[in-house]
């Protein structure tokens, strides 16, 4: 049989109305904070308190405006890639190679092609530009076209096929921009780089693409002279920008909008994506130096030609060459030039060089990149060679006249 306690029942009935108290203030503090919130958040947004978008680049934007309702909302962004852009990109231009037609069909002259340049220097109405030497191969006439449009006709300074740069020379009196060198040396793997330029012509003038130094020092076999035979190594930088046609003798600029190298060339083959190649610009700067003061790149020459000892048959190397058997390699004498460093030091036809000073040479590509990298005109030079089976010694000053 069930019962009713008094006491307790009482003491239920005193704690039921404190219950509703609570709640009540908890919900009018709740309503009032809410209200607080609404009132203040368009405050608050004034501020654009807004957490850093990026963590390598430095993003102002500027505090927010009252919007209208339909308005649109502009934001003024300005990072380093931006400034980086600002600085160099009105120094870069564009190059037309201009040939001549056929006269007997009526032909004019037409542009055969369009590349990119960099303005490297203006002295009183002069101003100079730097460029690849394929890009202006061949040309009766040359146009440089300016960020703006402005089209000055302009002439070949010099040009060095075995760098890959030339130098065109321009009226400079519309030249407003001039680009700044950096150090291609302290240059890291992975820092990020822009490329800007003219890909496919014209119409894309100021191109800028990003990306960063895949790789430094990169050595890649060039035929100069079309034969399908390597002449020369090219010490490059490797990028991941895109380069594309016309975009040859642009600028390959830092973060800091400094000109780090003269871009050349691009691997264009379908399994292969994202390497560009570019002139370093401390490699660059005696070279365009010298075609701007000189018309040429002024490399010493012993004055001779040359073949490749491993292209001559094993029996020839035998029997006319009369090498020990363990010598499969170096660069044979084809001929020598009268009145040049080589013939005045006793080279003859047939003889087969195989060192300089210290260094080892197995063929014309090691025996051309010592002289022209490590040696100067008027130095002294050390050539070991091999002549009827014994190895000799000579010792010549190099010049600048003849080949090789």
């Amino acid at each position: 049989m069930g019962y009713y306690d008094d006491d307790k029942a009482e003491g239920r009935n005193q704690r039921g109305p404190r219950k509703s108290g609570y709640f009540l203030a908890s919900l009018a503090g709740l309503v009032i904070g809410a209200l607080i919130v609404v009132l203040a958040l368009p405050k608050l947004a004034d501020y654009n308190l807004l957490p850093n978008m990026q963590d390598n680049e430095n993003v102002q934007i500027e505090p927010a405006k009252e919007q209208k309702k339909g308005q649109n909302v502009s934001l003024n962004v300005t990072t380093d890639v931006t400034k980086a852009v600002d600085k160099a990109q009105d120094a870069v231009v564009g190059i037309t190679n201009i040939q001549s037609g056929n006269f007997w069909e009526g032909e004019s002259s037409q542009p055969a092609g369009t590349g990119s340049g960099v303005i490297y220097k203006k002295t009183g109405d002069k101003a100079y530009v730097v460029t690849n030497n394929h890009v202006v191969e061949g040309a009766q006439q040359l146009e440089v076209t300016l960020s703006d449009g402005t089209k000055v006709p302009a002439k070949l300074r010099g040009t060095d096929i075995w760098s890959d740069l030339a130098v065109v020379e321009m009226d400079g009196t519309k030249v407003k921009k001039v680009a700044e060198f950096g150090d291609s040396d302290a240059l890291k793997i992975g820092e990020p780089v822009l490329a800007i330029g003219n890909p496919l012509g014209l119409e894309f003038s100021g191109s800028v693409t990003q990306g960063v130094i895949s790789g430094l020092e990169r050595a890649i076999p060039v035929d100069v002279n079309g034969d399908n035979v390597v002449d020369w190594q090219a010490e490059v930088l490797q990028t991941d920008a895109a380069i594309n046609p016309g975009n040859s003798g642009g600028a390959l600029v830092n973060i800091a909008g400094q000109v780090i190298g003269i871009n050349s060339m691009k691997i264009a083959e379908q399994s292969v994506e994202g390497i560009g190649l570019s002139i370093p610009i401390n490699f660059a700067k005696p070279i365009i130096d010298s075609l701007e003061t000189k018309g040429k790149m002024v490399r010493p020459a012993m004055g001779v030609t040359l073949r490749n000892v491993n292209e001559i048959p094993s029996y020839h190397q035998q029997e006319t060459l009369k090498l020990p058997k363990n010598i499969t390699d170096g660069a044979m004498v084809e001929q020598v030039y009268p009145n040049t460093p080589a013939s005045k030091a006793g080279l003859q036809e047939f003889d087969v060089i195989v060192q300089l000073d210290n260094q080892k040479v197995h063929d014309i590509l090691e025996l051309r990149k010592y002289m022209y990298t490590k040696k100067q005109v008027g130095d002294q030079m050390e050539v070991h060679f091999y002549r009827n089976g014994k190895l000799k010694k000579e010792t010549m000053t190099l010049t600048s006249e003849g080949t090789m």
